[in-house]
């Protein structure tokens, strides 16, 4: 068997699989329950210092 045949089945079946369960991985992980808290937190930095600066202390943390 040719080397290019090999990899094209083998790309076909077993790295398709892993793909898909590391697809389905990353999915359960977004969605799952407790992260919605941190996404929120993560989405609202931009407006955490709308009025004014942050000041030196505040922009450690």
């Amino acid at each position: 068997m040719e080397t290019y045949t090999f990899l094209r089945q083998l790309a076909d079946s077993w790295f398709l699989l892993a793909m898909f369960c590391f697809f389905v991985g990353v999915i359960i992980w977004v969605f799952r329950p407790g992260s919605t808290k941190e996404y929120r937190d993560t989405a609202n930095v931009v407006f955490r210092h709308e009025d004014k600066p942050a000041q030196s202390k505040e922009a450690q943390q």
